[in-house]
This record gives structure tokens, C-alpha cells and sequence, in this order.
């Protein structure tokens, strides 16, 4: 059976910095409150009439894809991780796939939100290990900036959430010491309306209603209390899954790649694991949540500053809306 192994990543993200500074001139907040509470410093939001998912995931999978020094048309297949496509339906992997001139290519899309890239990860690496496929683009992109309550009562998570896209070209290891080692796959439905949005929905008499605009149902609802209470339980236990699933200690990894949801959490994972900033990848304070983006960026600009080198092991993990998580290891 082959091992799948990540050949080339790349990334985008929107020219639009958004502060601290600026959110504090739109909503009651601040630069000192949102730090404490989740590390961002400053985020991108995509400009209108020039940004789309579909440019977006288009301009890093071409980045990523020349990185793994193939050429467009040796994909063979897309993976296609957002809870944002540009439209209702069909799903993003299909625009991808037009956009990159890739027509008869197969496209599947996955809706698993903070962990999708991982659960699309674990689906390519599936194909590849039964041959069925070669060369497969996995992407996660997001806009997440136009569905934001940016008033006072928003405020919560609308300092948090940006925009960005990342992908990886997921293909046929040629070394028995690279590549991915396990993907862990887990969710629990029960916490579902802890992280989420109940609007449009296919189950009201009327999707779209003056009354739903009003009362804010397309807007993102978070309990932030709720998530970060199981964000730091379910991403240790997640991590020491995939370690003991292949015999490997805690130290022997060369960086942890997690989602980028808020600083602190990222932090508490770091000391309860006991590793040193350096086998640590965080980009949050830049960039912000980029929710299935945020992974396959920060891989991206990690391999771009030498903090990713041929047979580092990594490890990526991830937690968020569902409640689902997820992780990955894998050798470089």
C-alpha cells in the first residue's frame, strides 16, 4: 500500500489588514482586550469585487503546486475544506477545478469547519494509499469576514475570524521515512449549537425572511466559554492519540502545527505538552482564525521561514464547530 506524502504547500491571503485599532472605531473594544483574550494583533479581511474563495484557494494551490514541482495538470483530484463557498451550492471544488483548468477532474467537498483541512488530509491520503489517485489538491479557504456581526454584541467572535486560503499537494511518497503516518478523525453533534450559524437552513418553511435578518441569524454564534473548555481537552487527547498510534514521545516532535483558534489555547496545548517555542507554529496574532484555512497556511509560512525541514516530524491538530477534531502525523 502507498504512503501518501505532502509534496508542496502554499498560500494567500487577502491585502486588507484589519487592527486592533480599526475594530475599536466600528464596536466597543479594543486592542489590550482583544489580545488578552486571544492573541491577534491584526487580521485580513478580503476586499470585495477582487477576492473570492474561489482566486483565493486558486492563487495558493498554484503556489502549492509548483512548490511540489508539478504542473497544474497532474492533478488528479480536490479536496475542497470551507464553510464559506462563493456559492450555496454547487461546492467550492468544482469552481476550484474550473479555475485551474481542470475540467473532468473529480472534486469532493467537505464541510468540517476548524478541522476540515485535517478530515480532507485524511480522505486524500485514503486515495493515495489505494492508488486510485496520484496527485491530489487538498485546500482549505475561507471568507468569513462578510458573515461577522460587527456590533457590540458580535464583538465576540467578530474580532477572531479573517479570511485566507491554503492547500497542499498531497501525492505518492517515494521514501519509506516520509510521509503520513495517521490521521484521527472525531466529533460529538451534541455541542453543535455551541459553534454556528442556523441560517440559511434548508428546513424553514422560508429560507431567507426579513425575520431572520433581523433577529441576526446569519450570523456567526459562538460560546466561547464552551469551545475553549473542550478546545483544550479534545486537542491533547487528540495529539497523544496520534502519537501512541505510532509508538512516538512527545519530544520527538519537531513541530506542532495547530489550528490557529486563539493564542491561549494554543499555549495551554504547548505547556501541558511540555514543548519549547520552537516546536511550536503559531501565526494567529497576524492572521487570525481562518477556520479550515488556518492549517495549511501556517504550514506554508513555516516552510517558508526553514521552520519545516525534509524528516521533521509534525504535528498537525485541530478543534472547532461541530464539535469536531482531528489530527495528523506525519514526517516531512
Amino acid at each position: 500500500m502507498n504512503r501518501s506524502k505532502i509534496k508542496g504547500v502554499g498560500h494567500y491571503v487577502p491585502d486588507r489588514v484589519i487592527s486592533n485599532d480599526y475594530l475599536s472605531t466600528i464596536m466597543n473594544t479594543n486592542n489590550d482586550w482583544i489580545v488578552e483574550r486571544t492573541g491577534i494583533q491584526e487580521r485580513r479581511w478580503f476586499t470585495p469585487g477582487k477576492d473570492t474563495v474561489t482566486s483565493m484557494s486558486a492563487a495558493a494551490s498554484k503556489m502549492a503546486i509548483e512548490r511540489a514541482g508539478l504542473e497544474v495538470k497532474d492533478i488528479d483530484f480536490i479536496v475542497f475544506a470551507t464553510i464559506t463557498p462563493d456559492y450555496f451550492l454547487p461546492g467550492n471544488g468544482v469552481l476550484l477545478q474550473r479555475e485551474l483548468g481542470l475540467q473532468g477532474v473529480g472534486a469532493l467537498d467537505i464541510r468540517n469547519a476548524c478541522s476540515g483541512f485535517i478530515y480532507a488530509l485524511s480522505v486524500a491520503d485514503q486515495y493515495i494509499k489505494t492508488g486510485m489517485y496520484k496527485n491530489i489538491l487538498v485546500v482549505g479557504a475561507e471568507i468569513q469576514s462578510s458573515a461577522l456581526d460587527k456590533s457590540d454584541e458580535g464583538r465576540s467572535s467578530a474580532v477572531i475570524f479573517a479570511d485566507g486560503a491554503g492547500a497542499a499537494v498531497l501525492g505518492v511518497s517515494d521514501s519509506e521515512n516520509a510521509g503520513i503516518l495517521s490521521t484521527h478523525l472525531h466529533a460529538d453533534g451534541d455541542y453543535a449549537e455551541e459553534l454556528y450559524c442556523s441560517d440559511p437552513g434548508s428546513s424553514r418553511e422560508v429560507r431567507i425572511s426579513p425575520e431572520m435578518i433581523d433577529a441576526g441569524d446569519f450570523f456567526l454564534k459562538m460560546n466561547g466559554n464552551a469551545v475553549f473548555k473542550h478546545a483544550v481537552v479534545r486537542f491533547a487527547e487528540v495529539i497523544k492519540e496520534a502519537l501512541d498510534a505510532n509508538q512516538k514521545d512527545k519530544s520527538e516532535i519537531d513541530l506542532l502545527v495547530p489550528h490557529q483558534a486563539n493564542l491561549r489555547i494554543s499555549n495551554y496545548i504547548q505547556q501541558k505538552l511540555g514543548l519549547p517555542d520552537e516546536k511550536v507554529f503559531n501565526n494567529i496574532m497576524h492572521l487570525g482564525n481562518t477556520t479550515a484555512a488556518t492549517i495549511p497556511i501556517a504550514l506554508s509560512e513555516a516552510w517558508e521561514q526553514g521552520r519545516i525541514k525534509e524528516g521533521d516530524l509534525l504535528c498537525l491538530a485541530a478543534f472547532g464547530s461541530g464539535f469536531a477534531w482531528a489530527s495528523a502525523l506525519l514526517y516531512w
